[in-house]
């Protein structure tokens, strides 16, 4: 086999043409030793190390040009003298890669032998592969470094925020560490990628809220929504537990005794959530119409129960901003030549236009409305207020923590030695404590 010498340059490469039908013409790079350029009948133009181990020739293939460039072309060349000046046939770590398994073929085995069996929530995490890593689907393990984990999770901050990067990382390096408990050797690619720093929230319903808060949900016509938003307030359960609860979770026989058992929560223990003479009278309402399994039913989710009620959490909002306008402009000039028919609003589903309205009110008023509003308030934020009105109205850190299921090592043993009784104490008077502030006498 002849190999003529060929100074490696894309134009040189580009005037070469194509033998005759059945045969390869080889070029040797005349700068990097053992380089070779292999041209096929068609036209194809592939870069080879072409080389001896142990006596035996070796064909490395490259890649073709122009995918590889010249200078990438060398590069590689030289790495692949190294190995084979060391005795390893490149080729073998090629053909360990073929059998490699991808990135896909790994998450699924994630789910099916890890997640599944051990995580209620672990739609969550097939979400989150699906939204960030499912790009990288067919790629092999071993090919994945640092530096493809660093820049997802940068471009994972910027654009879905530092809670979603942090996630992520989670996330691969748990796929990675099962992927090296059940056999794989290669190194984990999130491994030492730092997670960012996230102020802990500590946003809770405001006393000043409360009236505005209440006065909007009395109006959100999603009934089912709207006993979910304030059944969420009065038991501080999380968002999974409350949107499944079942009614054989739940025990009204004594009003004054009244509970809420969840099996499962999120720490894989059942919980026991002393329910306030408020929750059991909107439990005993909604009793009348959900008749079947679930507290919140829902015939357009696959679950059979009320999905995260986002929209109606929305309105909830922007009516609740529109009635702190109104309180805000009730003495204010020019007022009664603009006020809005409160009725009319009140009728109104969705009540956007009403509140754009209200704010270019305001603000041709030149009025101070820095505390208007909640925007930033998250429907998880209804847990830990009824734990902040726990606190001002004198529950210790350990009733609290009992009473909304937290776990940890230090506390475990002080909430075992709780009865429910002090439970159930803070928590009723947490929320009577909310009904005063929002002036309400009852549910």
């Amino acid at each position: 086999m002849a190999y003529e010498p060929l100074n490696f340059t894309i134009k040189a490469i580009e005037s070469l043409v194509a033998p005759l039908a059945g045969q390869r013409l080889y070029y040797k790079d005349t700068k990097i030793s053992n380089l070779v350029l292999m041209i096929t009948d068609k036209g194809v133009k592939s870069f080879q190390v072409y080389r001896k181990i142990n006596g035996r020739p070796v064909r490395v293939t490259l890649g073709r040009f122009p995918d590889l460039s010249v200078e990438n072309a060398r590069n590689k060349a030289m790495e692949a003298n190294a190995q084979i000046s060391q005795g390893k046939n490149p080729n073998d770590a090629k053909r360990i890669l073929r059998q490699e398994i991808t990135m896909s073929e790994l998450f699924q085995q994630y789910m099916t032998r890890h997640v599944k069996i051990r995580c209620k929530s672990w739609r969550n995490i097939q979400a989150r592969y699906d939204g960030y890593l499912s790009p990288w689907s067919a790629r092999k393990l071993s090919v994945l470094k640092r530096m493809d984990v660093e820049q997802l999770i940068a471009r994972t901050a910027e654009q879905s925020g530092i809670h979603a990067a942090n996630s992520l990382i989670t996330l691969i390096n748990a796929m990675f560490n099962k992927a090296t408990e059940w056999g794989w050797d290669g190194i984990n690619p999130a491994s030492g990628v730092k997670k960012f720093q996230e102020k802990s929230r500590d946003r809770f319903l405001q006393p000043h809220e409360m009236p505005f808060f209440f006065e909007a949900l009395d109006m959100e016509p999603n009934i089912t929504a709207r006993d979910y938003i304030l059944l969420s307030l009065l038991t501080g359960a999380r968002k999974s537990n409350m949107l499944s609860m079942r009614w054989n979770e739940i025990n009204m026989e004594q009003v004054e005794r009244a509970q809420w058992r969840i099996p499962e929560t999120k720490n894989g223990e059942p919980l026991i959530i002393p329910l306030s003479p408020q929750a059991v009278n909107i439990l005993k309402e909604r009793r009348k119409v959900a008749t079947g399994a679930w507290v919140f039913p829902s015939v357009a989710s696959a679950t059979g129960h009320l999905h995260d009620p986002i929209k109606a959490w929305r309105r909830v909002l922007r009516r609740a901003e529109i009635y702190q306008f109104i309180d805000l402009l009730a003495d204010a000039e020019k007022w009664s030549e603009w006020r809005i028919n409160k009725a009319k609003l009140d009728t109104e589903i969705d009540p956007a236009t009403f509140l754009q309205a209200y704010r270019n009110l305001a603000a041709e008023l030149e009025l101070d409305t820095s505390a208007i509003g909640l925007p930033d308030i998250r429907i998880h934020d209804l847990r830990r207020s009824l734990g902040s009105w726990q606190a001002v109205t004198g529950a210790s850190s350990y009733v609290i923590g009992k009473s909304l299921g937290h776990k940890s090592q230090q506390a475990t043993a002080i909430y075992a030695r709780l009865n429910l009784d002090p439970v159930r104490a803070s928590v009723e008077r947490a929320t009577e404590a909310m009904m005063l502030a929002g002036k309400r006498k009852n549910v």
